[in-house]
């Protein structure tokens, strides 16, 4: 299961609060995709399945399912905010290449 760290917890809950909606999650999910061979998507949702997966980081709801769990298992969700640029990134230990845009991996 991923994981949060403090910078990205902070920056999704103001992004929660600015959505307005009550009971939404962030869900991270891996798709076949992309230029390695897997990419990441993450967005708000307020369905969950029976057999996700949910932590709980600081009142941000982060909800996995099962076969995305198993390639995230020891990856962090971060976010940057800084002069050159901001954004999220997600550090995987499981990826054994990724490709230029950072986007995707394999």
């Amino acid at each position: 299961m991923i994981t949060l760290t403090d910078q990205a917890t902070v920056k999704v809950k103001e992004l929660i609060a600015q959505e307005g909606e009550d009971g939404l999650m962030l869900r991270v999910a891996v798709r076949p995709g992309g230029c390695s061979g897997f990419s990441y998507e993450m967005f708000f949702d307020t369905d969950k399945a029976e057999d996700d997966i949910t932590n709980d980081y600081e009142g941000v709801q982060v909800v996995v399912d099962p076969s995305s769990a198993q390639l995230l298992t020891g990856a962090t969700l971060d976010y940057k905010d800084g002069l050159q640029g901001a954004g999220f990134s997600i550090n995987n230990p499981n990826a054994q290449r990724t490709c230029g845009c950072g986007q995707s991996f394999s």
